[in-house]
């Protein structure tokens, strides 16, 4: 297979070379595209002068014609190609020609017998010489580890995916037209701190020369944020990457997309009508209807619902939060169906509530995957160092994560804004990790503009990858990811 492909090389670089003995040069320059393909199907005129630009992706010799597909992002047009119209000078040109060349041509507009706009190509020029084969499989590349590592081939073979990454783009734009349209201030945070913090997970460690210090890739922008808010700003948001030294799998890669936003005087209500407002809101605009998806993943988006994750414990286990650690255990292994932990096993109580929440939230695979998004609220504080506590239910806070088929797309709260509370909560976050902990001091910076005074607000965070896979209906991350991360070869 590679002798093949080494022979294909060697006659395009043959090819190559005659077009330069022709004076023609194989990788040209500026060339004036008037035209794409889709405004040429949109505007049909017969005899209309006509250029346009793309790669050819078919050709077909019927006698003295060669009829050729040309191709941009937007479709696809014939080429009507005859030695006597094009001229000797150029029909040498055009025989040097392979598929995957990027050329310009000139001509004028008119349908063949069939009823297929074409162009009666006049003027040719060669753009870029492609050294390298097509894949076989020109119109819909299916091997994933191509795809995945040869985006740029899955772009040119499969015009879907195209159409995926437009998609994505719009959901991101739209995102950003409503909070623009509602006051919102985008903003950019540091994306290399000197203390990770804001969220759970592994950093990624680098180190500044200049500086002489370790720096980490930041896991989430929250505390910046929240720094803003201190500053003045009221309504803020950020589109940008973060980064977990985690594990690769269909819903996770190391480097994602995140929208964050806080708005000052809000609450975690308040966030959750936001949440739910932005999501409807994109995809009628993008989609044009709240039915996203198509079988088992279809997402009905005009029906929000709201669980109780406290009811939940208390429905499967019996489980109150504030019971101690080993009474959560022998009513878990009591219960025994959904999950058993080992009597010797240590656990410290953050790690219990982990391990019984995924078992039973939304997205565990354990649950039933719900058709329409699900606001799981109540979590117990503990596993919010940042959230505010319920006032009527101290072990509880005010926090929610969104599931939407499946999978947690969101996460959202009353931000804590009492900075003793904050350090407390902090220290002994801290503690409990011990040596699981990626870091051993407190972002001092952090609560120190807490103690300058911060307004109560609420706080959003949606995965955007996440939240594409969703309204377009994909089952892996890597589908709405341009270039995911990948082993190498």
């Amino acid at each position: 297979m590679k002798t093949e492909s080494n022979d294909l090389m060697r006659e395009r670089q043959k090819k190559l070379e005659s077009a330069q003995r022709l004076g023609h040069d194989p990788f040209g320059g500026k060339f004036a595209k008037e035209f794409s393909m889709a405004e040429l199907a949109a505007q049909f005129e017969d005899k209309k002068k006509v250029s346009t630009a793309g790669r050819l992706s078919a050709m077909r010799l019927m006698g003295k014609t060669t009829f050729c597909d040309l191709k941009d992002e937007t479709g696809r047009i014939q080429l009507y190609v005859k030695p006597d119209v094009l001229g000797e000078e150029l029909y040498r040109l055009f025989e040097c020609l392979d598929i995957g060349d990027i050329i310009g041509v000139a001509g004028d507009l008119f349908k063949t017998k069939t009823g297929e706009i074409s162009i009666r190509v006049e003027k040719l020029t060669l753009l870029a010489k492609s050294l390298r084969p097509m894949p076989e499989k020109w119109h819909g590349l299916k091997d994933v580890e191509v795809r995945y590592r040869q985006r740029y081939l899955d772009l040119i073979s499969n015009d879907e995916v195209r159409e995926l990454f437009k998609k994505r783009s719009l959901i991101v734009r739209s995102i950003r037209q409503v909070l623009d349209e509602k006051g919102y201030l985008e903003v950019e945070t540091p994306m290399m701190h000197s203390i990770p913090g804001g969220a759970a997970g592994k950093p990624f460690k680098t180190h500044h020369e200049a500086l002489g210090m370790d720096l980490y890739l930041r896991v989430a922008p929250e505390l910046y944020l929240k720094k803003l808010l201190v500053g003045g700003f009221d309504k803020v948001y950020e589109i940008n990457k973060s980064f977990r030294n985690e594990g690769i799998s269909t819903r996770h890669n190391p480097e994602f997309t995140m929208l964050e936003v806080y708005t000052a005087y809000h609450d975690v209500n308040d966030v959750m009508a936001l949440t739910e407002e932005l999501v409807k809101k994109t995809a009628e605009r993008v989609f044009g209807s709240l039915t996203v998806g198509e079988g088992e993943n279809k997402i009905d988006l005009s029906r929000w619902e709201r669980v109780s994750f406290a009811d939940i414990m208390k429905e499967n286990f019996g489980i109150d939060p504030q019971d101690p650690e080993r009474v959560w255990i022998e009513k878990i292994n009591k219960k025994g169906d959904l999950i058993k932990i080992d009597k010797g096993r240590e656990l410290s109580r953050s790690q219990l509530i982990n391990i019984v929440g995924e078992a039973l939230e939304p997205g565990s695979g354990r649950s039933k995957k719900s058709a329409h998004p699900v606001f799981v609220t109540d979590y117990f504080t503990e596993l919010c160092p940042l959230a505010k506590k319920k006032k009527e239910n101290p072990y509880l806070s005010e926090r929610f994560e969104l599931y939407i088929g499946g999978m947690e797309v969101a996460n959202g709260y009353s931000e804590l804004n009492d900075p003793v509370d904050q350090r407390e909560r902090l220290l002994e976050e801290l503690k409990s990790k011990g040596k699981e902990s990626t870091y051993e001091t407190l972002d001092e910076d952090f609560l120190t503009a807490l103690e300058h005074g911060m307004p109560p607000a609420g706080g959003l965070g949606i995965g955007i990858d996440r939240l594409v896979m969703v309204l377009t209906g994909q089952p892996s991350i890597r589908e709405v990811i341009l270039f995911p991360q990948m082993k190498k070869e």
